[in-house]
């Protein structure tokens, strides 16, 4: 029953606000109308609700902010699908701890709920946020997320560059540092790309690839419009 639409970025270059994500979040809501907001990735939680209400109102959806309501399980619990925007991921996070959000959007997306996650909001769908590459400007509870999918993505993924003179890591060195440690395939999404989820399918949509790591594996690269469970889940030594 699960429908998601995880998108690596909000805004790509050479457009606005979501304007490359209008069309699949469109058709991903369908007749829904009422939506619920989750601002807690941004510091100016109004500012950044009333630039997500504009733009969904053009695209002919309602948006109400849990911020800004005194029950937000109830309002939760009235919505037609939820979006989570993108920002600091650890501030996302405490945020969904303070407001003691993350069971009651988990039970709901399990029953069906549309749930929309950009950047931030597209990592916390997945099991923790260790594929962030955000600073810890606050600290929540702990680092497990909604586990709404059991694999991780790591957004805005750039791929290395063989030209440059940096020293740090790249993006495909930090996903392998944590596939040291933990078992959850890491969808690498680039910008433009975003994942889809419903009638259990996985599909890769947008204008961007994608790389999966798996530990124990090569990384694999898939473009769109691809189906990614099987690559996902197959398990090491497996054709």
């Amino acid at each position: 029953m699960k429908r998601l639409l995880l998108i690596s970025n909000s805004t790509l270059y050479g457009s606005g606000y979501l304007d490359h994500a209008e069309g699949e979040i469109r058709d991903f809501l369908g007749t829904a109308k009422r939506i619920v907001f989750v601002p807690f990735a941004a510091f100016e939680r109004r500012r950044y609700t009333e630039q997500a209400r504009t733009r969904f109102h053009a695209m002919g959806f309602e948006l109400t902010s849990l911020h800004d309501v005194s029950n937000p399980q109830r309002i939760l619990a009235e919505a037609e699908a939820v979006f989570v925007g993108g920002g600091n991921t650890f501030r996302l996070l405490k945020g969904l701890y303070d407001f003691d959000l993350l069971e009651p959007i988990r039970i709901a997306v399990e029953e069906g709920l549309p749930y929309i996650g950009s950047s931030a909001g597209a990592i916390v769908a997945g099991p923790s946020l260790r594929t962030t590459k955000d600073m810890p400007v606050v600290q929540p509870p702990s680092f497990e997320s909604l586990g709404i999918v059991e694999f991780q993505i790591s957004p805005h993924y750039l791929d290395p560059d063989s030209n440059s003179t940096h020293m740090g890591e790249t993006q495909e060195e930090r996903i392998l540092q944590f596939l040291e440690e933990n078992e959850a395939p890491v969808v690498g999404l680039r910008e433009g790309g975003m994942v889809r989820i419903e009638s259990n399918k996985i599909t890769l949509k947008g204008s961007a690839g994608a790389r999966i790591f798996r530990r124990g594996q090569p990384p694999v690269e898939m473009s769109p419009v691809s189906e990614l469970a099987e690559v996902l889940y197959t398990p090491a030594g497996v054709a």
